[in-house]
């Protein structure tokens, strides 16, 4: 990254505690503050966030507390009590909270004043612009700062932005009951790239735009104001070595027996949520009731130990929920409470990491029941922890972690009949089949965790940006452009290849380069000051055949592979293809038998599929499903889908042309200038990455971030030829 990492949430992710005039600020645990600490440590960004009240204490207390805060990089966002009220409690918590988990009928009869929650998104919009630098990356987080995006495109237009929603979003037939709804889309568009947890939420995203704006998504990306604003499916992972590390521990192993013991030979099942209408707390409790109805007398007791932490305790209405959880406890426990047995053991109370862990290892089934989750990081906590392979997973359908955890054992929480047969089936569950659909958890959990999403999302956020939408100079200003640069000393010139310098053929392998086009490139290369690369998405192998005697700079698979003019060896990015590549062949292949006039390239560490001589109509509607396919196949996964010519390829997300403008340039060690000329989606990254004075040439129509535009590969070679004079 080359500027700074400018992290965005409601609230700052640490806690202050002042005693005798002395501030200590200490982290908080939870998943963004874990997978973010990292990349906000290492680097030299900040994290903007409320603080928390700050106007109660002493004026010295107060500066020390702000000097702590300065010390650590964290920027603080003071919000007066009426702010606190209107933005956070009214808006975000009474309206968009329950919106987007679908209870609806929890809306307020009097809709708060949204002023306030304006108010305070261009509040932060200020603070941060105020502080950054070009270059500097800002992520935004959840639906707080909905309005953030497009405030601060209008301040910083330049600036790099994402976003990400770590809730569902709804259904747009839900959505669309918000009275703000069509300014919070249009917040949102201001990121270029929108994160969810799940491809449903996406999609979801989607129809809204489309519904409420006329905004046609393509699978992934939506033209607005002449920018692609990119979307992307991407569920948080956890810190699996954290919960990995707390299983290892013998002190809390010997605590997690002793919980075991102290069942004696009953069976414990365990639910740990924050106290909210959305976990679906009330159902379980019931969903449990029914499970000790059904059970026989001889049958070993059971226990559920549910830990409820109270959330938003000044808000009237979880004041509400919690007493009337309260009463379900202490209704199912007086009906079926022994001297000895209590059948629900309820903790109003948050416990630290070590305290979870210690219930996730002596539990013989977690319950998870949302009515609806953005994700769930619990269920991944409770694998993550299960090191001894053991244990049981129930999980309800609703939850957005339910796409990643396949063999949990699903149930639907409206359901009270079917959750209490999920946790049956659970509790008799042979001990081969708890070990072997734990392994298949435990696979999905570890190998997305949240370091993993981070760097994931930051690689899609810090991708050349799309092209920007407008009408380049023709042939003649490219040609007078070239000719005062070739005049005014060295030339680097990076050219694409089809579509370029040779017209398309039915098949890439057939659009071979013809002698006058290797005679030309000859004279280039021979010229002085002038140093030529050709920058494909063609393989190594086909590089080297064919333009391997000349003295060119040859970049393959989109940058991948690259031998620079003079060296006799290839370089790569990576010695071996990417995990995806064969799972992403087989869908192709399979497309392609299905789909006449197609057929799939593979190469080094990219998968391609060419369709030119498919209908255009039809090879539209199967582009679309096929990338619908991708985007769940590749859920997770550092790959990227790029929509070329006719084509549609899946590469390596590090891997772009940009890549090989800053190799080709590098190795001058004196001022040179750039001429860059491409027809496709792909050359776009080469454009953004030129220098600014670069003479940027675009073949062929579309919106372009180059400067020039000439016709055909015709044109190009035209152009070429007034370098020799």
């Amino acid at each position: 990254m080359s500027g700074r990492l400018l992290i965005v949430a409601n609230r700052l992710p640490l806690t202050l505690h002042t005693s005798g005039g002395v501030v200590r600020v200490e982290p908080s645990a939870g998943g963004l503050a874990t997978g973010l600490r990292g990349p906000h440590e290492q680097g030299e960004g900040l994290w903007f966030g409320w603080p928390g009240t700050l106007h109660g204490l002493k004026a010295t207390v107060r500066q020390a507390a702000l000097a702590a805060l300065h010390e650590q990089r964290f920027v603080p966002i003071e919000l007066s009590a009426d702010e606190v009220e209107g933005y956070y409690n009214a808006v975000a918590n009474g309206v968009l909270w329950p919106v987007c988990h679908y209870m609806v009928e929890r809306l307020p009869l009097a809709t708060p004043d949204w002023s306030v929650y304006r108010a305070v998104n261009a509040k932060f919009a200020d603070a941060i612009a105020a502080q950054w630098r070009p270059g500097d990356v800002i992520w935004v987080h959840d639906f707080h700062l909905m309005l953030l995006p497009q405030l601060l495109r209008e301040r910083l237009p330049q600036a790099r932005i994402g976003f990400f929603l770590h809730i569902p979003f709804p259904s747009s037939e839900v959505f669309r009951v918000l009275p703000w709804r069509e300014e919070l889309l249009r917040g949102l568009l201001g990121a270029d790239l929108i994160g969810f947890h799940t491809l449903a939420y996406l999609r979801h995203f989607a129809a809204s735009l489309l519904r409420l704006l006329g905004l046609e998504v393509e699978v992934d990306r939506v033209a607005v104001d002449g920018r692609d604003v990119r979307l992307t499916a991407l569920p948080m992972g956890i810190d699996v070595a954290h919960f990995e590390g707390l299983a290892a521990d013998p002190t809390l192993q010997a605590e997690a027996a002793q919980l075991r013991q102290q069942r004696g030979g009953g069976k414990l099942v365990l639910g740990i949520d924050r106290l909210d209408y959305t976990k679906g707390i009330p159902r379980r409790l019931l969903a449990f009731e029914r499970l000790l109805e059904r059970r026989k007398p001889d049958e070993p007791p059971v226990q559920l130990v549910q830990v409820a932490v109270t959330s938003r305790g000044e808000v009237n209405e979880y004041r509400s929920f919690k007493r009337s959880v309260d009463e379900l406890v202490g209704r199912i426990n007086g009906r079926f409470g022994t001297s000895s047995h209590t059948p629900i053991r309820y903790m109003n109370r948050g416990l630290d990491s070590r305290g979870v862990a210690a219930l996730y290892l002596a539990a013989d089934v977690m319950l998870v029941t949302p009515l609806r989750d953005g994700l769930n990081l619990v269920a991944k906590e409770f694998v993550a922890t299960r090191t001894d392979g053991d244990g049981a997973l129930v999980l309800s359908e609703f939850a957005g972690v339910a796409a990643e955890l396949g063999d949990a054992i699903m149930f639907n929480p409206y359901d009270l009949d079917g959750c209490a047969t999920a946790i049956e089936r659970a509790l008799a569950m042979p001990e081969d089949e708890r070990r072997r659909r734990m392994a298949s958890l435990r696979e999905a959990v570890t190998q997305h965790d949240v370091h993993g999403w981070v760097r994931t999302f930051l690689g899609e956020l810090q991708a050349p940006a799309p092209a920007a939408a407008h009408e380049p100079g023709d042939y003649t200003a490219a040609a007078q452009a070239l000719a005062k640069a070739r005049a005014s000393g060295p030339l680097c010139v990076l050219l694409d290849y089809d579509g370029s310098l040779v017209s398309f053929a039915a098949r890439p392998e057939l659009a071979v380069p013809d002698p006058a086009l290797l005679s030309l490139l000859d004279k280039l290369a021979h010229a002085a000051d002038v140093d030529v690369h050709l920058v494909s998405g063609r393989p190594r192998t086909f590089l080297e055949r064919h333009f391997g005697a000349l003295p060119l700079g040859l970049h393959a698979e989109h940058g991948f592979a690259w031998r620079l003019r003079g060296e006799t060896a290839w370089a790569s990015a990576s010695p071996q293809a990417p995990e995806w590549r064969d799972r992403v062949q087989a869908l192709l292949e399979r497309i392609a038998r299905h789909v006449p006039g197609s057929h799939v390239e593979v190469k080094e560490q990219s998968v391609s599929w060419h369709f030119r001589q498919v209908d255009p109509a039809y090879a539209a509607t199967v582009v679309k499903e096929l990338r619908l396919h991708l985007l769940e196949l590749l859920s997770n996964l550092a790959a990227t889908v790029v929509e070329g010519n006719r084509v549609l390829e899946i590469r390596p997300q590090s891997v772009h042309k940009g890549q090989a403008v800053a190799r080709a340039l590098a190795a001058w060690a004196r001022p040179v200038q750039a001429l860059v000329v491409g027809d496709d989606r792909t050359d776009e990254d080469m454009f953004v990455a030129a220098p600014a004075d670069a003479i940027t040439v675009r073949v062929g129509p579309g919106a372009t971030a180059a400067r020039h535009r000439v016709a055909d590969p015709n044109a190009v070679r035209a152009l070429l030829r007034t370098l020799l004079g």
